[in-house]
């Protein structure tokens, strides 16, 4: 039974709505932490309630962001922003150069860059407005464009080790249920595929469901069915908060290691999840991939080193694993406890783009 954890916490930083009537934006940028650097962390285009539960969710992916960037050993600290999707026909250009001139107004203080609802495009218009912006396409070899394959690949490595400790195999030995065929998790696919792995998916999107069946030759199932199928590994690499009470309840798979940011619904199902012996791999150390993508393209890193970085993650999951064995804790709070002690310690680094 993992021990009690004290679950450490640092306050945000500075929360900045910003709403432009002429283009109909409104949203949040949410800085969590610029102690190793500049917040850094993509915009979110969804649909919110009310501005309330987009701030609430921007503070929430800040944060996981302020721990990936800090586990990640990058010069960076942690940000998001999230912009309220319209009810009506909108804008998309004008929506987008809102959003730069608030990253401008920052002074540098934020990097933004795709998330879920954004793409390459979407960033070359912010940058018009501002340099503060990363996610654009690739300058001849160098790191670039649509960040979701170098997540995937990240995951991949973390998955591999994660894997191998519960239970003894390989990728090619196992089943994999893949919730959520976007970028990244169709890129998770092709790469789990070409290692021999068997998949079973869920998409709601029908024609990109059946593309995954023709090209992988993976089983397709609902979003909820997959949750309890019999699978070696559950990867959830759509939107956050898939493991309540419920999920956890009847889960199958001994391993959990996907793309999705915020993964766990509250804190304490990291603790249910041990004691049904899954192994959860901490969703903010594993899907690092893409920020690592990102922090490359804007200081000026060659591709080598960012696919070095990137290699890593499955480094730095052995890394938690045992810190988790060593304190008698679970891997996401062994995981944060690492970020977080690199928050609390390190000199102030400044991240200047080249």
């Amino acid at each position: 039974m993992p021990k009690h954890h004290d679950r450490r916490a640092l306050p945000p930083e500075e929360v900045v709505p910003f709403h432009d009537p002429n283009s109909g934006a409104r949203g949040v940028i949410a800085l969590h932490s610029t102690a190793l650097g500049p917040a850094a962390g993509g915009c979110r285009l969804w649909r919110y309630a009310d501005d309330q539960a987009a701030t609430v969710d921007a503070l929430r992916l800040a944060e996981g962001m302020a721990l990936k960037n800090a586990l990640a050993d990058l010069p960076l600290g942690g940000g998001k922003a999230v912009i309220r999707l319209p009810d009506g026909p909108f804008d998309r250009t004008a929506l987008f150069r809102s959003l730069g001139r608030a990253v401008r107004e920052l002074n540098g203080r934020y990097v933004t860059a795709e998330d879920v609802g954004t793409c390459v495009a979407d960033m070359e218009v912010v940058a018009g407005e501002t340099h503060h912006v990363a996610g654009l396409p690739a300058r001849g070899r160098g790191p670039g464009g649509d960040p979701s394959p170098w997540t995937a690949l990240g995951v991949v490595q973390a998955m591999r080790v994660a894997v191998r400790h519960r239970l003894g195999a390989e990728l090619s030995d196992v089943t994999v249920a893949v919730q959520g065929l976007g970028h990244v998790g169709y890129a998770l696919c092709e790469l789990l595929h070409g290692m021999g792995a068997r998949l079973i998916v869920a998409e709601p999107r029908s024609e990109i469901a059946a593309r995954a069946a023709d090209r992988f030759g993976a089983m397709v199932m609902s979003g909820r069915a997959l949750l309890s199928a019999r699978a070696d590994v559950l990867a959830p690499c759509a939107l956050g908060a898939v493991l309540d009470a419920d999920t956890v309840r009847g889960l199958r798979a001994s391993v959990v290691c996907g793309a999705a940011n915020n993964q766990l619904a509250t804190e304490d199902m990291a603790e249910r999840l041990a004691e049904r012996d899954v192994l959860y791999a901490p969703d903010f150390l594993v899907n690092a991939g893409g920020i690592i993508n990102v922090a490359g393209e804007y200081l000026g890193w060659k591709a080598a080193e960012v696919r070095r970085r990137v290699m890593a993650v499955g480094f730095r999951m052995e890394e938690v694993l045992a810190r988790a064995a060593r304190d008698g804790t679970v891997p996401h709070h062994a995981a944060r406890d690492v970020a977080m002690d690199r928050i609390a310690t390190a000199p102030r680094q400044v991240a200047v783009a080249a």
